[in-house]
């Protein structure tokens, strides 16, 4: 069977900053990242996508607020079912495009086991939506009822619990797809977050990271590489500081000393290297945090004396041609 990556597409990146998200501009976004998508697939990739979420599920919760006189609202994981479906045919529509029909991409609606138990439930930490001034606190943590918080340096958004993946229900169906050579999207939006219930199963509201269903997702198909779509080409360290410095590679031991020595904040690249570094407890053989335009090329083998696209992490020297 050909190499399987796992690649996690951000949902920022498909309303990027400065657009209002209507839907063509998610679809020029989806297509930009489908051209990437497919030079992995043409360079002898089995790929599964996972992606984000976090700006269209918010947006459409405010949908359903404002909407409330006239039909009742559906709740947070209902919307994340929708935005999961509607994302996932984005990139199916893009992909085609991308591949000029040779790639027949699948978009399987996912269900993500968490446990009520989880510490997320009760300190909300997943931003949904849009940006917000200190103006609107009030008005939305009072009247709406919304957990707000500071991100980015960009402003205020509504906070959700963010628990941690168990188990993807649907696994057995996305890897029989993933061994027939076919390519599959899954656990968009981290998934439709469930717990465990008496006869079944039943949805909760909140949003899984996407990066940490990913890596969930890698694991349990057993995939050779994770690729970790961000915005920038290559993880920085002491980052926004006269010292910041890019980093090709490094070990898992080595990213856990940096999480350690916070360089790598929650709200921005700890989630990625936190699942990162599980990927590759679990059996993975590398991690890629790159942009979408580099992640084909930083998936191919270093020449000798050359330059490392992306940052890689591995969890040895000895592993993954490291030189």
């Amino acid at each position: 069977m050909q190499r399987t990556a796992v690649v996690a597409l951000g949902g920022n990146a498909f309303t990027r900053e400065g657009q209002s998200g209507t839907y063509a501009e998610q679809a020029a976004n989806a297509l930009t990242m489908a051209h990437s998508t497919n030079a992995l697939i043409e360079s002898g990739w089995n790929v599964a996508i996972v992606h984000g979420n976090g700006p269209q599920v918010g947006n459409l919760a405010i949908q359903q607020e404002e909407g409330t006189p006239m039909v009742p609202p559906q709740p947070l994981f209902a919307l994340g079912a929708m935005t999961e479906a509607h994302l996932g045919s984005l990139i199916v529509l893009s992909l085609r495009r991308a591949s000029r029909g040779r790639v027949e991409p699948v978009s399987v609606v996912t269900h993500t086991v968490v446990s009520l138990e989880d510490p997320a439930f009760a300190f909300p930490s997943k931003p949904i939506g849009p940006f917000f001034t200190a103006q609107d606190l009030t008005e939305l943590a009072g009247k709406r009822g919304w957990t707000m918080a500071e991100d980015s340096g960009r402003g205020y958004r509504r906070m959700v619990p963010s628990p941690r993946p168990i188990a993807i229900l649907e696994i057995n169906a996305i890897r029989a797809i993933i061994e027939r050579g076919d390519v599959v999207v899954a656990a968009g939006g981290g998934g439709i977050p469930v717990v465990a219930v008496e006869d079944g199963y039943a949805g909760v509201d909140a949003v899984v990271d996407k990066d940490y269903a990913a890596e969930k997702l890698a694991s349990s198909i057993a995939a050779e590489a994770l690729v970790l779509v961000t915005g920038i080409a290559q993880v920085q360290l002491d980052f926004g500081r006269q010292t910041q410095r890019p980093i090709e590679l490094m070990t898992a031991a080595e990213a856990e000393r940096y999480l350690a020595d916070g360089q790598f904040p929650e709200g921005s690249m700890g989630p990625k290297i936190r699942a990162g570094i599980r990927f590759l407890r679990n059996g993975g053989k590398r991690v890629i945090i790159t942009t979408p335009e580099l992640a084909a090329e930083a998936l191919e083998p270093v020449p000798d004396g050359g330059h490392r696209v992306g940052t890689t992490i591995v969890l040895s020297n000895t592993l993954a041609g490291v030189r």
